[in-house]
């Protein structure tokens, strides 16, 4: 799948590229890249819900202030994508609403 986002990238040395995956989706990086810069790359707006009102969110500052872009990464949730690197096979999915301290889901689903 190619990426489907508005934002392009600039140039830069060439770097290492890996794969990973956006809600199952495959998605090509660049080794030095965040999981929040993923996100983006694959369109994935919105990449969370707030706990209170399910709100929608999206990574916002990219530098671990505002947390806006808490997602869940290899399935441990509440991580911030803009401060954690892209790895080869990360699989990142959209973090919807409460969850508990066990990393279960809304609806009991991990």
């Amino acid at each position: 799948m190619p990426n489907v986002s508005a934002f392009e990238r600039l140039p830069c040395r060439p770097q290492a590229k890996v794969t990973v995956f956006v809600e199952d989706d495959p998605v090509e990086m660049q080794a030095h890249d965040s999981a929040a810069a993923a996100v983006l790359a694959a369109g994935l707006l919105p990449s969370r819900t707030t706990p209170a009102d399910e709100s929608p969110r999206a990574p916002y500052c990219l530098m671990g202030v505002c947390f806006e872009c808490l997602v869940e990464i290899d399935g441990t949730p509440n991580q911030q994508g803009c401060m954690i690197a892209v790895r080869d096979g990360m699989r990142i999915r959209r973090q919807c609403g409460a969850r508990d301290m066990h990393g279960e889901g809304p609806h009991g689903d991990a």
